[in-house]
């Protein structure tokens, strides 16, 4: 990680002072950003989305879907917990924290657009980023590569139904049309340029060339996520200064889903007897979050002074610091993951020169 990348927290922190500020000093400019729509897409936010989406994407080599089968333990417990346990189990924390619990401390209109934010950010398992927490903790790249293009194909089709049946259940109607093109405009388009742009270089230019050209857009990928969340919180800035607490509430059940998924998946992954190193980063893959996708679904569904997007975005303000935490945890329990490893080779060897 760059020294910039690094101190991410840090500047998305200012970048909510920066926004803030300008909601509430600058009202004008705000309403004038927000007002530039094309049916209901915010059209400079649209393009900072896929500024965001685009480099991350280009990492991605979906050739890799052939070595899925080598590690297909990681791989299941993988689909397991982003599939079939995260994104329900988001649900249940908001509507427990934010339909019930925080449900006095917060404003009464938009707790169902937070619960639907947090939907949205919990049915979004994370892409691109989990090349870095991979490689922080010495995760089988190769792993890596075959569990996020496997993850993203399934992505494509899975994202809008699951959304949609846990909106429906939290009482908000929400156009199938409307998450369908979400799904169009945030995963499917810039997939296909992003593979058709990484052939192209890779072809004509080598890998020399296209690592020097995925090195000079990082920097574009985390400005325009910056700058989206200046253009956000303008929009939220009247309702921050009124209740400062929103924030906090709101990132109880991230913080409490992105420790419970990656807890299910690593003790998943130590139980079947799969590798440390493949452990890691199958783990961290659920805990972490696409929340480009979540936060660009919530602003095409709800707007942006939503509170659906406000909750998206307190998944990126915790991020980075949650993740760090996580690879922490993965490098300082390998010994005690390797030795449970152990124990299993050797029970399992004595059963079989018993046999």
């Amino acid at each position: 990680m760059s020294l910039f990348e690094r101190y991410l927290t840090l500047w998305v922190a200012l970048c909510i002072v920066v926004g803030v500020a300008l909601g509430y000093f600058l009202p004008e400019v705000a309403h004038l950003l927000g007002s530039m729509e094309v049916a209901h897409v915010n059209l400079p936010v649209a393009v900072l989305i896929w500024l965001m989406i685009i480099p991350m994407l280009l990492k991605i080599d979906f050739a890799a879907l052939s070595q899925v089968g080598e590690h297909w333990r990681g791989i299941g417990v993988t689909l397991f917990a982003n599939w079939a346990i995260k994104p329900f189990t988001m649900a249940l924390l908001g509507w427990v924290f934010i339909g019930w619990l925080f449900r006095p401390l917060l404003p009464a209109a938009q707790i169902d657009s937070y619960i639907a934010g947090l939907i949205l950010l919990g049915a979004a398992p994370c892409t691109a980023m989990v090349f870095v927490w991979s490689n922080l903790t010495k995760g089988e790249p190769h792993f890596t590569l075959s569990q996020v293009a496997l993850n993203d194909v399934i992505m494509v089709f899975a994202f809008a139904p699951i959304v949609a049946l846990l909106l429906g259940l939290s009482a908000i109607i929400v156009p199938w049309d409307t998450l369908v093109l979400s799904v169009v405009l945030y995963i499917l388009v810039p997939v296909v340029i992003a593979q058709v742009l990484r052939s192209s270089i890779l072809k004509r230019r080598g890998e020399a060339v296209f690592a020097t050209f995925l090195a000079r857009l990082q920097p574009v990928s985390i400005a325009a996520l910056l700058a989206t969340l200046v253009l956000l919180f303008a929009f939220q800035g009247d309702q921050i200064l009124a209740q400062p607490l929103i924030i906090l509430l709101l990132a109880v059940p991230i913080l409490l889903q992105a420790y419970f998924i990656f807890g299910i998946g690593y003790l998943l992954n130590r139980a079947t007897g799969e590798v440390h190193c493949v452990a890691g980063p199958s783990a961290l893959i659920g805990a972490s979050n696409f929340f480009e996708l979540a936060v660009a679904a919530a602003i095409s569904l709800f707007g942006f002074g939503s509170g659906a997007a406000l909750a998206t975005v307190v998944g990126v303000l915790i991020e980075v610091p949650v993740m760090l935490s996580l690879v922490w945890v993965v490098n300082a329990s390998k010994p005690w993951y390797e030795q449970g490893m152990r124990v299993r080779t050797k029970v399992a060897a004595t059963g079989s020169a018993s046999t």
